[in-house]
C-alpha cells in the first residue's frame, strides 16, 4: 500500500506544530490492538465513537429546547457537530492535531442526560450520596464501560489521549492510572481548545437560538459590550427580519469570538515558550492559562455568558420545559428503583456490581428525551402534555 500508515504519519508531521499531539504518541488503549494499516489512531477513535449508539442518541436531546418546540433550534448533536467544526479551525490555524481535536469534541458530551442542563440537576440530586452524576464523568464512563459494540473488550478502547481530553479538570473520578496520568500531565492543547470551543459554540447559537425564539430581545442584546465590536459587521447586512438579524448575530459573534481566541493563544505559547507536549503538562502543573480570550474580550464574554444565564436559561418558558424535564427523571427513577423489572436485563446484569442507583441512573442518562417521555406513557406512571 504506497499511501499507508507510514506514508500519513509522515505527512502529519509536516504540518503538526511541536507543541502538538502527534499519532506516533497517541497514548495506549487499554486493550491491546493492531495497529490499521492505513487510519491513524485519532481517526479510528473518532469513527468508532460516530458509529457508538450514544452518539447517535445525541439529536434527540436537549440543548436549551427540547425537540417539540420546533425543527431548527439546536439540539445535543447539532451543538456537538458545532464544536466538533470550531475546534478543527482553531486547530488547523495553530497547527495542533485536527483528528485529536474532532474526536474529543464528538465524545464530549455523551454521557449527557435528556433534557439538558435540567436533567443533569435532577440525575445529580437523585445520586447525592450514591456515587453522584455529572455528564464528563458520564461521557468517560460510556467510552470506556457502557458501549457494547466489539466482543474483546468493553467501551469503544479509545487512545489514551482521546480518554484525557474528554476529562474536565477537577472532577470526581474514580481512582484509576489514568486519573493520576490526568493529574500529572493534565490535558493537550487539543483537549483545551475543544474546552474553549465548547464555551464559544454553545454562546453564539444560544444567542442566535433566543433570538429566533422571541425569547431574547433585540433591545436588550443592543446593550451588550460584545454587541459594539459587532456592530461593523452587521450594519453591513441588510436585515429583512428578525431571523435574519438572530442569524448574523450568531455568526458575527462565533467568528469574533475564534479570531481573538486564537490571537491570545498563539500569544500565551510564545510568552510561555510551549514547544512541545512536555511544555503544556509544565503549563498545566504551573497553572499557566494556555487557552483563553484576551483580558478585554473576557470581560465581555463573561458579560454575554451571564446574560443568557439571566434572560434565556431562566426565562419563565426555558424553565417550564425544565421543570417538566426535571419531573419525568424523577418519576422514571422512583418508579425503576421499585419496578427494576422495567430496565432492561444489560443494565440489570451489573447490579449486583454497581448498585440498583447507578444502572438506573445509566439507564436514564442514556435515554432521549422523545424516549423517556415514552417510557412515562408506557409505564403509566404518569403523562403531561409537552
Amino acid at each position: 500500500m504506497k499511501k499507508g500508515r507510514n506514508w500519513l504519519l509522515e505527512e502529519e508531521e509536516k504540518i503538526l506544530a511541536p507543541y502538538a499531539v502527534s499519532s506516533r504518541n497517541p497514548g495506549e488503549r487499554e486493550y491491546a490492538e493492531p495497529d490499521h494499516p492505513y487510519r491513524l489512531p485519532f481517526q479510528r477513535d473518532r469513527d468508532r465513537i460516530i458509529h457508538s449508539h450514544a452518539f447517535k442518541r445525541l439529536e434527540y436531546k436537549t440543548q436549551v429546547f427540547v425537540y417539540s418546540e420546533g425543527d431548527h433550534f439546536r439540539n445535543r448533536l447539532t451543538h456537538t457537530l458545532e464544536v466538533a467544526g470550531i475546534s478543527k479551525t482553531i486547530s488547523k490555524v495553530l497547527g495542533l492535531n485536527e483528528d485529536l481535536s474532532e474526536t474529543i469534541a464528538l465524545a464530549h458530551d455523551l454521557g449527557h442526560s435528556p433534557f439538558g442542563h435540567a436533567g443533569q440537576e435532577a440525575l445529580s440530586d437523585l445520586m447525592r450520596g450514591k456515587g453522584g452524576f455529572e455528564h464528563n464523568k458520564q461521557s468517560l464512563r460510556v467510552v470506556q464501560k457502557l458501549e457494547r459494540r466489539y466482543p474483546d473488550f468493553p467501551g469503544l478502547n479509545l487512545c489514551g489521549e482521546t480518554l484525557l481530553g474528554i476529562m474536565k479538570h477537577g472532577g470526581d473520578y474514580e481512582k484509576s492510572d489514568l486519573l493520576d496520568v490526568r493529574r500529572g500531565v493534565g490535558p493537550s492543547l487539543e483537549a483545551m481548545v475543544v474546552d474553549s470551543s465548547d464555551e464559544i459554540t454553545y454562546s453564539a447559537h444560544d444567542l442566535e437560538d433566543g433570538l429566533e425564539s422571541g425569547l431574547l430581545t433585540l433591545s436588550d442584546v443592543k446593550e451588550l459590550k460584545v454587541w459594539k465590536r459587532m456592530e461593523d459587521s452587521l450594519l453591513k447586512t441588510n436585515f429583512s427580519d428578525i431571523d435574519s438579524i438572530s442569524r448574523s448575530a450568531g455568526r458575527v459573534v462565533l467568528n469574533l469570538m475564534v479570531s481573538d481566541l486564537i490571537d491570545s493563544i498563539e500569544s500565551h505559547l510564545q510568552k510561555y515558550s510551549i514547544n512541545s507536549r512536555e511544555d503544556v503538562s509544565l503549563a498545566f502543573q504551573n497553572q499557566w492559562k494556555l487557552v483563553q480570550f484576551s483580558e478585554e474580550f473576557q470581560i465581555e464574554f463573561l458579560e454575554l455568558k451571564s446574560y443568557l444565564f439571566g434572560k434565556l436559561y431562566r426565562h419563565p418558558e426555558v424553565s417550564r420545559m425544565s421543570e417538566r424535564g426535571k419531573e419525568t427523571i424523577h418519576l422514571l427513577f422512583k418508579h425503576f428503583e421499585s419496578h427494576p423489572e422495567s430496565i432492561p436485563e444489560s443494565y440489570r446484569n451489573r447490579e449486583e456490581e454497581e448498585g440498583r442507583a447507578r444502572i438506573i441512573c445509566d439507564y436514564i442518562a442514556g435515554m432521549t428525551d422523545r424516549y423517556a417521555i415514552e417510557k412515562l406513557k408506557r409505564e403509566g406512571i404518569l403523562w403531561f402534555p409537552y
